[in-house]
């Protein structure tokens, strides 16, 4: 099939275009390399790959990009919340406005599997113990909101599978240090230490290469999972900040964390997820946050470059 990746240099997209490269997909990348990375460098053999540097809010280049593509994948975003609400402008020209220019450039055959954050949650609610897809979206950040608004007209518009990610974890070619799990592995090997704000407040995780496997599966089974949002993370993993901390430090066990009493946490999500909706349609995570700890922990004698983040 003909992939249009957008963003697929970035965090997720480092580890998935290899992947559908790999699974005999042709595929273009249309990236901007804001953050001048460099990870799609090991698949420059591929001749079904077309790596195309531009902004994808050029109304020419996508109409040119969109045009016979079987699957588009928008990854293209201003990732989390510091970095949208410091440039508020690009966050929604990029975060929705490039959404809404792609359903308006393509045909309705067009299928279109879109990255959403489960952050759209936001806080939990008195009484309410586990989210899925059906509860109510309400996200505490720009980033949550813009997605979620994004979410709203693809799964309007139809042909697509909506993918509410939980918090992102691992290694990748191109790294994210300021992801909870990334940044937090990274100081307990450097500074041996972390001071938490907020830490009874729960989030779901997920390995970057489960991501990418979310996005196979998806390709795969279109048909019978279309026109729906579905979480992804690891069911066994809706763990507060603290109980984080304690997993940690079974690997290292120097690490030292303390709670203030004092501050807060500008990221207010706090949630529970149930990812049972897609488990049901055969997919299942295969990296365990103990093993992507594992894993973050030898990355991090090679990476010791603190631009790995979205800030």
């Amino acid at each position: 099939m003909k992939i249009l990746v957008t963003g697929g240099a970035g965090y997720i997209g480092s580890i998935l275009v290899p992947e559908l490269l790999r699974a005999g997909h042709e595929v273009t990348v249309v990236d901007s390399f804001i953050y001048e990375q460099t990870p799609l460098l090991d698949v420059c053999n591929f001749k079904t790959l077309t790596i195309v540097r531009g902004d994808v809010r050029n109304e020419e280049l996508m109409k040119k990009h969109v045009a016979g593509k079987d699957f588009i994948i928008p990854l293209a975003a201003l990732v989390g919340a510091p970095v949208c609400d410091k440039d508020p402008f690009a966050a929604r020209t990029v975060n929705l406005e490039a959404i809404e220019l792609i359903l308006r450039l393509r045909t309705p055959e067009q299928k279109i599997l879109f990255p959403n954050t489960n952050s759209g949650y936001g806080r939990m609610t008195e009484g309410t113990a586990i989210c899925d897809e059906t509860s109510p979206l309400n996200p505490v950040s720009l980033y949550g909101q813009l997605k979620v608004e994004a979410e709203k007209k693809l799964l309007a518009a139809g042909n697509v599978i909506v993918f509410r990610l939980a918090t992102v974890f691992g290694i990748a070619p191109r790294p994210r240090l300021d992801l909870l799990v990334n940044d937090f592995v990274y100081r307990a090997v450097n500074d041996r230490a972390v001071v938490i704000f907020e830490g009874n407040f729960k989030r779901n995780y997920i390995h970057v290469r489960d991501v990418a496997r979310a996005f196979m599966h998806g390709l795969n089974n279109f048909e019978i999972m279309k026109n729906q949002a579905y979480n992804v993370g690891l069911s066994d993993a809706n763990l507060s900040k603290l109980e984080l901390c304690v997993e940690i430090k079974k690997q290292l066990p120097q690490f030292v964390f303390i709670e203030s009493q004092i501050g807060e946490d500008m990221d207010k999500r706090n949630y529970i997820v149930s990812n049972e909706k897609i488990e049901k349609t055969g997919f299942k995570p295969q990296v365990s946050l103990e093993e992507g700890i594992t894993e973050l922990i030898k990355g991090y004698t090679i990476v010791k470059r603190s631009h790995f983040a979205n800030i």
